[in-house]
């Protein structure tokens, strides 16, 4: 699913648009204003953005040139979307190199039609800048590739070179990539994004370490986004070299794939670290909610139901039911049957 990025300072335009967009199965951010556009395009780094001209903060010449002069966000699809109508207006809009201009009122199908020709043309050239020549061996010498050690030299000798600057971004989550990466110098953080927009970072490699491998098989997307966290040199071989070393040498084979393993381990532990955040944020949330919806003091019993409240916070009965029991622990709050008294207001409102 492709995510766009709608900056518009009209409530009602904004929400309509929206709406268009995700029935025609886009993820769609949106942005109040400029200064909040630029800040969600840095989080997000969204496939397209659709951008108004006239908003407070910062106006849409403004956006584009900043997110222009941004390694992450430069080569972003960009489409204006304004009221101002004059030759002069769209021309300085094209001149400053955005991908289209389109005037409002824009008909549906124009404004879908020029998000699926933008979207087309990057993923086209994405697809000519990656294909990659490099120098390979013969396939014989692949059989003398028998450790990890042997696959790092291998790299280095036959991979191609690249380098990075501090924040630049090496792939991106849920996209395809073509290589696999060993690190010469620097430092690599993988990272997903949460429900509220916030970089999470679940992996950091360093020197001397492999990424990429969680999409080494055929087809298969990567699980998280690459960052360079330093200016950062790492040698790239195309996943299919290193598919065929590793079909020809199994106990090799065997290494990786625990090397795999061991990543994602450390991966499910951190999500499952994210989850149980996010339920507590979704229990003091909801909690307080009540509170003030009943207009009750935090010293007053919330007598409600453990289902009605799981449902309100958008979670299982049981996870609510574990995470009730550590605020308690906590001091945070007391429970007594179906009522529940805030004891640390503080606390809990800085879980929400």
């Amino acid at each position: 699913m492709k995510t766009l990025l709608l900056i518009e300072d009209d409530t009602v335009l904004r929400e309509t648009t929206a709406e268009i967009l995700e029935l025609e199965d886009y993820k769609v951010v949106t942005a109040s204003n400029g200064k909040r556009g630029i800040e969600q395009a840095r989080i997000m780094l969204p496939d397209l953005i659709i951008c108004d001209i006239m908003m407070p903060e910062l106006d849409g010449y403004d956006v584009f040139k900043l997110l222009s002069e941004d390694e992450a966000t430069k080569k972003i699809p960009f489409i204006f979307m304004s009221a101002k109508t004059e030759v002069k207006d769209i021309r300085k809009g094209m001149d400053l190199g955005a991908d289209d201009y389109l005037t409002k009122p824009v008909e549906e199908e124009l404004l879908l039609s020029a998000i699926e020709s933008r979207l087309a043309k990057a993923a086209l050239l994405k697809e000519s800048l990656t294909v990659e020549e490099t120098e390979t061996p013969e396939e014989d010498t692949f059989e003398n590739i028998l450790t990890i050690d042997d696959l790092k030299n291998y790299f280095c000798d036959f991979g191609t070179a690249k380098i990075f600057k501090k924040g630049e971004l090496i792939y991106k989550e849920s996209e395809k990539t073509n290589n696999i990466y060993l690190i010469y110098k620097g430092k690599v953080k993988g990272v997903k994004i949460d429900e509220f927009g916030k970089e999470l970072i679940i992996t950091i490699n360093k020197e001397d370490e492999f990424f990429g491998f969680s999409a080494i098989f055929e087809d298969s997307h990567n699980y998280e986004s690459a960052i360079a966290m330093e200016k950062l040199e790492i040698m790239s071989v195309p996943k299919t070299t290193v598919q065929n070393i590793l079909k020809r040498n199994y106990s090799l084979s065997l290494e990786v794939f625990q090397l795999i393993n061991e990543n994602l381990t450390e991966v499910k532990d951190q999500l499952l670290q994210m989850a149980y955040g996010s339920m507590r944020r979704k229990t003091a949330k909801t909690i307080l909610k009540f509170a003030n919806k009943m207009r009750h003091k935090p010293s007053d019993n919330i007598n409600i139901s453990r289902r009605d409240l799981a449902s309100v916070a958008g979670i299982a009965t049981e996870s609510l039911i574990r995470t009730l029991t550590d605020l308690k622990k906590e001091g945070v709050i007391e429970i007594e049957g179906r009522n529940i008294r805030i004891v640390d207001l503080e606390q809990l409102e800085a879980i929400y």
